[in-house]
């Protein structure tokens, strides 16, 4: 008694199936795979960033609203450099000694602001890194996948047209290669598609702290140095 077809294909490893095929279709594997591979990887490191960044923000806050005034905080900002905060600290207090030494007092609230502004830019910036290889990742990677699949059942009609015979098993593994590459494309575009909008998500709430973190440092800078 035959088995059938469908079991027979159960029968064969994914691998084999990508050795199988052909040369086109291996190289659009082998780029889904390192689209994968490199997604995960910038993943991880993200999330280790963020984390690391959303402690030393908590801790660094903390110091912040406990010291007297500026001063205290920039004798101890050097503790806290994974934190998005010190570096937006490091362009207000810049500016507020700029004032100091030129007038003797905090007499442009305009420039302090703008400092401010620019230290927040800076770190959206660096927050942002990458992010753009996630959102290529996630766009491109079901497209080359379908592109994968729709090469591969031309080969597997290719194969039906030769073999003269309209039989399963001659067009079986061409099909089968073809679905292995949608497969990647989905793999590789779906965590690549989440992650992305998850640390959207993070940096939007970094920047919004960052924001509120910029009001806090010009209430202390002007209780202090204001006339």
């Amino acid at each position: 008694m035959s088995l059938p077809c469908g079991f027979l294909l159960l029968q064969v490893s994914i691998w084999e199936l990508v050795a199988r095929a052909n040369p086109v279709s291996q190289v659009i594997l082998v780029l889904l795979l390192l689209f994968s591979i490199v997604s995960w990887a910038i993943i991880f490191a993200k999330w280790n960033v963020f984390r690391s960044a959303r402690m030393a923000n908590a801790q660094f806050l903390r110091a912040f609203r406990k010291a007297n005034g500026l001063e205290a905080v920039a004798l101890a900002v050097e503790q806290f450099r994974a934190s998005p905060l010190s570096s937006v600290f490091d362009f207000g207090y810049s500016e507020v000694e700029r004032q100091l030494k030129s007038k003797g007092t905090l007499s442009n609230r305009l420039a302090l602001e703008r400092s401010l502004q620019l230290g927040i830019s800076e770190q959206l910036t660096k927050l942002e890194r990458n992010m753009n290889w996630l959102a290529t990742a996630a766009t491109v990677s079901p497209f080359v996948g379908l592109f994968g699949t729709v090469w591969g059942i031309i080969g597997a009609f290719q194969a039906l047209s030769l073999a003269g015979s309209a039989s399963l098993r001659v067009v079986a593994p061409g099909i089968a290669e073809a679905l292995v590459a949608t497969g990647m494309g989905l793999a590789a575009a779906i965590p690549a598609a989440v992650f992305y909008n998850h640390f959207g998500h993070v940096i939007r709430e970094f920047g919004a702290r960052m924001d509120d973190f910029s009001l806090e440092f010009m209430n202390l800078a002007e209780r202090t140095y204001e006339d």
